[in-house]
């Protein structure tokens, strides 16, 4: 499909929070760290979920504060919902965890292909994910959020999951299908 978007912004579809959302509940305020367009922030509000929104670029989203989400150091209390650049999505996957208070959830929309290769393999053993939840469907991430390519049923054979990770879980991951 062309090159890469240069800071690896593809936005998720928003059916794919919907179908997270009846499978798992998240603390009151939800953190958005690679918010985009708000694709993701936007269902959540539907649900009830305050977010707060950030991102390394202002995409326009109201509210968004502009910053490098992997230079944050505070300790973060606030369960967390994104998709991230998948180029880094091991880094924010293992940044998320470090900076995390014990019990905060981690909810991270990945290729299934994340499971692969021996420096993930590394990550999962220090930090094992809680759940996977496999899409029974074909769910879409867009281009600069464009969906319209994506209309006619045109979309693209790349299979997505959410990985659930709760800060300070220890057992066996579980595999679920949304």
């Amino acid at each position: 499909m062309g090159e890469r978007q240069f800071n690896d912004y593809y936005a998720t579809e928003p059916k794919a929070v919907k179908l997270l959302l009846e499978k798992e509940s998240f603390s009151k305020i939800v953190w958005e760290c690679a918010c985009g367009e708000g694709h993701i922030s936007d269902v959540l509000k539907e649900h009830g979920y305050i977010v707060y929104n950030s991102d390394i670029i202002d995409r326009g989203y109201s509210g968004t504060v502009v910053k490098d989400f992997l230079k944050e150091n505070s300790l973060n209390t606030m369960d967390i919902v994104t998709n991230p650049p998948y180029k880094i999505a091991k880094n924010f996957v293992e940044h998320a965890l470090d900076i995390s208070a014990d019990g905060v959830k981690i909810a991270m929309f990945l290729k299934l292909t994340f499971l692969e290769s021996k420096t993930r393999k590394k990550l999962f053993e220090k930090y094992p994910f809680r759940t996977l939840y496999v899409s029974s469907s074909r769910l879409q991430c867009a281009k600069n959020g464009d969906f319209e390519k994506y209309k006619n049923g045109t979309g693209t054979a790349v299979a997505y999951g959410w990985y659930v990770w709760e800060k300070g879980f220890n057992g066996k991951p579980t595999i679920e299908w949304i």
